[in-house]
């Protein structure tokens, strides 16, 4: 092989680590860096069915089909620019599936008001598309003021929850099929129709 082809095979394959990189997620042991993409974290210990009932307490807003069997638990912080993309890539499966979105906080000091915000919300969806708007304009998304103690906790305790699943970063998914499974868990996120392909769609 010449130096050329070896150097070309090796561009490429730093290439695709990158690109599967950009589909990971924001680790709790590293602050994202601009423009650098986190490397994902294993999914948590224990089987899928027991994550998901761990996940199943936590608190977030539903989006998508409330009465869905076909479920996706979806751990977020509201300062992951691997969420945003998520929450972008997941848009046009809402009409077949339910998703609840748990924010937790270890970010920035800003992700446990904005959490709280987005919990305490009449409408979650519309303020979470109104915060990832104010996040890509650079804004540094919904402006916290006075978060509610009680929607803090329930911050706090999702992020009690997502630590207990052994996840490392966000987006942390946890999700079921249908009502008899299977079930599934998966830290990082996904584009459009891998995510409908890992649901069964």
């Amino acid at each position: 092989m010449t130096a050329h082809l070896l150097f070309a095979r090796r561009g490429a394959l730093a290439f695709g680590a990158a690109s599967l990189a950009a589909l990971a997620g924001c680790s709790k042991n590293e602050a994202p860096a601009a423009g650098a993409a986190p490397a994902a974290s294993a999914a948590g210990a224990g089987g899928p069915r027991e994550a998901f009932a761990t996940a199943s307490r936590g608190t977030g807003f539903v989006v998508g089909q409330a009465m869905a069997a076909r479920t996706l638990l979806v751990f977020f912080d509201p300062q992951c620019p691997h969420c945003a993309t998520l929450w972008a890539a997941a848009k046009p499966l809402r009409d077949r599936i339910r998703m609840v979105w748990m924010p937790v906080a270890f970010i920035t000091p800003a992700s446990g008001p904005q959490g709280a915000m987005l919990l305490a919300a009449d409408n979650g969806t519309a303020l979470m598309d109104q915060h990832e708007s104010l996040l890509a304009a650079g804004r540094g998304g919904l402006t916290a003021m006075g978060a509610n103690d009680a929607m803090l906790a329930k911050v706090k305790a999702n992020t009690q929850l997502w630590r207990s699943l052994n996840a490392t970063s966000v987006p942390h998914l946890v999700y079921r099929v249908s009502a008899d499974g299977p079930y599934g868990e998966q830290s990082g996120g996904l584009p459009t129709a891998e995510l409908a392909k890992v649901l069964g769609l």
